[in-house]
């Protein structure tokens, strides 16, 4: 059977979630979760639905794709199919060919998982390895100590000191209290939880958004972010120890995250609550 490649739509933006959810185990390469579909569920749903692409065999979906902006798009397979020649060929014919619809002409990005035969094809084809970012992963098996602070679970009454702290935390940011509830509405968030972290002065200094896969399977921090007001003392550490805790609450494995490795501040800040370190991934890179 052919593959064919396919926008979900509205109505089959949770069969994407699902089929994620599914692909997530602790042993294999980070790759696109569907926290990652829900952090951009903050957009609405029909622009989630425009940035989701899938590929299918058979009425069997083998490939999604999230354009987490239009020239970035980040990739899950199926584990099982990361190899298959066929699929490599047809997503890398469809991810570099502008007129079919998924990246445009001009500089773009792949995040695929690694080890994954669309890297080697890429490469053949003459794209370029980007800087590399650091996953860390910690096991869940064994409870979670306390972290030290205040932390409440956020709900629609205090969106909006989550979307502050968010603001607050990344330059940048354009995060309000209807991009939160947008979120929130969306299937993914049903095994998710926003978290806040207060100091000793009952001041929001820390946010973190978690992400459940399902019981037994990893879950995903997306994202983390410190008050910039707030910085040097320890919150990054005690909301992530916090974000840790309520994976495990909602049965999750082990704990997921991902930044750029540049950024040793926040490697340091992951390792310090409990994180190990994962062999670093890069993206695939195609110059103007």
């Amino acid at each position: 059977m052919a593959i064919t490649l396919g926008k979900p739509g509205v109505d089959r933006l949770s069969e994407a979630a699902r089929v994620l959810r599914e692909w997530q185990n602790d042993g294999a390469p980070m790759q696109l979760h569907p926290g990652d579909l829900g952090w951009f569920w903050r957009f609405g749903a029909e622009a989630t639905a425009a940035a989701v692409r899938a590929w299918s065999r058979d009425g069997q979906v083998l490939a999604v794709g999230l354009l987490d902006s239009p020239g970035l798009l980040r990739l899950a397979i199926a584990p099982a199919a990361q190899r298959d020649e066929e699929l490599a060929q047809q997503l890398v014919e469809d991810m570099t060919e502008p007129e079919r619809g998924v990246l445009p002409e001009g500089k773009v990005n792949i995040d695929a998982p690694m080890g994954a035969l669309v890297h080697e094809l890429l490469s053949a084809d003459g794209w370029n390895t980007d800087e590399p970012w650091t996953p860390l992963q910690r096991d869940l098996t064994d409870p979670v100590e306390d972290p030290g602070v205040r932390i409440e679970v956020i709900g629609p009454e205090l969106a909006h000191v989550r979307s502050a702290v968010q603001r607050a935390s990344f330059d940048g940011s354009t995060f309000t209290d209807e991009h939160w509830h947008a979120m929130a509405a969306g299937s993914p968030y049903a095994d998710a939880r926003c978290l806040v972290a207060y100091d000793d002065q009952s001041n929001a200094v820390a946010t973190v958004t978690v992400w459940s896969a399902g019981p037994g399977r990893p879950g995903l921090l997306e994202p983390m972010g410190v008050h910039r007001e707030h910085r040097g003392h320890g919150h990054g550490k005690a909301i992530t120890v916090a974000a840790a805790a309520a994976l495990r609450e909602l049965g999750s494995s082990s704990a997921l995250v991902c930044t750029p490795s540049s950024n040793v501040g926040a490697v340091a800040t992951y390792r310090s609550a409990g994180f190990r370190q994962r062999p670093e991934v890069r993206d695939k890179y195609r110059d103007a």
